[in-house]
């Protein structure tokens, strides 16, 4: 019997190049897992079972002719429902999206595909990515599958919640403030956010457009590394997106990779109010290991991140006013009878969005607003250049930046209904990230109970080899 749950990438490339699983049973053991787990935990809103034993049928039968096993070949996965994937229903964790099905193919999924990747479904996410715990979902509420009371953080909780339970060895998310490395933290997986434009966002339903970030979520920093050497890269789709060379694996198989020793910076910021006791005995704990593996640690100050909350809101929630303009019930999505257009659009939107993104957008509008853009968008536009300036600053320093991922362990289903701020302050280690641009990873430092607590490892631009080499020799 394959224990999917805990079987990484790496081991399964092993299993199938010598012949120990067939990449039929593989499949058919995650898809097993899917149907033992979902009625509790609630990860996938499509399941593409059939399209995915068809194809691991046909990656055997190139296997025995010979084909190499390596990457993602003949893996199973999961897709965040952010992404566009032609013929197969796209949803954004929507009801006004809830039939839409694309044209076309994301960037990401095109990838993944040709490169022999096997898709079981696309997952749960708040609805738009509006959300750090995956309760804002017109599909329900999906649960954490290390307590199902909890919360598997968001947006991107079903994909957290699918690969802790084994339904598929990894999955795509995507991350605007966290929504990667809120799933990773708290369901005890690696969770990425890529440098902007890393990986392309084409074909990606749009949140925030100069926040969002394509990356993996796994179980362990190799194969976070395989999956990175498959999706990053440039696309002529997508003009943000940048160059990769592609050998993340690589790099921190080195041997002088794993030697390597960094200034890790540690922000007081991060340590102080906020940050559930528990979590910070974890995260000091883990710093005390890289200590003892001989890196330096460095106290630094980051002053300006007490205010990257407010300005990460302010220009979000203004770049999804103006994406989910689009959704009108006219052009594509929802559809009502009505009289006459303006009672149509208003029906649509009415009926189609989520109270949480019916909030997000009327803020979003609010602040563009003739008179209030000055008071708030370019307000927070400055204090972000204040933050790459402090990030800039920081890394002239420090290699790398190591802090908590979230302050909290994963809230009770329910627990901040009544105060969505609370929900959006949980955010307030990871979003800052997004508006300077850098890369992040969440690797699991230690747990408390059956519960997991995440680190967070930062870097400047493009140095994700860095980051996973560092988290890589932690998890070692």
């Amino acid at each position: 019997m394959i224990d999917v749950k805990t079987l990484t990438i790496q081991e399964a490339n092993q299993m199938l190049a010598n012949n120990e699983i067939t990449c039929v049973e593989l499949t058919q053991a995650c898809i097993d897992a899917i149907e033992s787990n979902e009625s509790e935990i609630n990860a996938f809103v499509t399941t593409t079972f059939d399209l995915a034993l068809e194809k691991a049928s046909k990656i055997d039968q190139e296997i025995a002719e010979g084909h190499e096993v390596t990457g993602v070949y003949g893996i199973p996965y999961s897709l965040k429902d952010a992404y566009v994937t032609k013929g197969i229903k796209t949803t954004a964790g929507s009801k006004i999206l809830e039939n839409y099905v694309p044209a076309y193919d994301a960037a990401v999924y095109k990838k993944l595909d040709e490169a022999g990747a096997i898709l079981l479904g696309k997952t749960n996410m708040d609805s738009f990515g509006h959300g750090s715990s995956t309760e804002n979902s017109h599909f329900g509420v999906t649960c954490n599958p290390l307590d199902t009371s909890r919360v598997p953080g968001g947006s991107s909780g079903g994909s957290g919640a699918a690969v802790a339970y084994g339904g598929g060895l990894f999955s795509i998310g995507e991350d605007t403030g966290g929504s990667n490395r809120a799933p990773a933290s708290f369901c005890g997986l690696v969770g990425v956010k890529p440098t902007y434009g890393l990986v392309s966002r084409y074909g990606s339903i749009a949140y925030a457009s100069s926040y969002d970030t394509v990356g993996p979520i796994t179980k362990t920093i190799q194969d976070a590394t395989i999956v990175m050497d498959v999706i990053a890269g440039k696309d002529d789709y997508d003009a943000t997106s940048i160059e990769s060379d592609n050998d993340y694996e690589k790099f921190i198989n080195k041997e002088d990779s794993k030697s390597k020793r960094y200034k890790i910076g540690v922000p007081e910021e991060f340590f102080q109010e906020g940050i559930d006791p528990e979590v910070k005995k974890v995260i000091e704990d883990a710093i005390e290991k890289y200590r003892e593996l001989g890196h330096e640690i460095i106290d630094i100050n980051l002053p300006y991140t007490k205010y990257a909350v407010a300005a990460y809101y302010v220009i979000g929630l203004s770049e999804t006013s103006s994406n989910l303009n689009r959704l009108d019930g006219i052009r594509y999505g929802l559809d009502v009878e009505t009289d006459n257009w303006e009672e149509k659009i208003t029906q649509v939107r009415t009926e189609g969005f989520t109270p949480e993104t019916k909030r997000r957008i009327l803020i979003g509008t609010y602040t563009l607003s003739a008179g209030f853009a000055d008071q708030y968008y370019n307000k927070a536009q400055k204090v972000r250049e204040l933050l790459k300036d402090q990030f800039q600053n920081a890394f002239e320093q420090v290699d790398i930046i190591l802090t908590p991922t979230m302050p909290v362990l994963p809230p009770v289903i329910g627990e901040h209904d009544d105060d969505p701020l609370k929900m959006w302050l949980m955010d307030a280690y990871t979003c800052s990230i997004n508006p300077v641009g850098i890369p992040a990873i969440s690797l699991p430092a230690g747990s408390i109970g059956d519960l997991s607590v995440g680190m967070q490892l930062i870097g400047p631009m493009e140095s994700e080899k860095e980051l996973f080499n560092l988290g890589m020799q932690f998890q070692s």
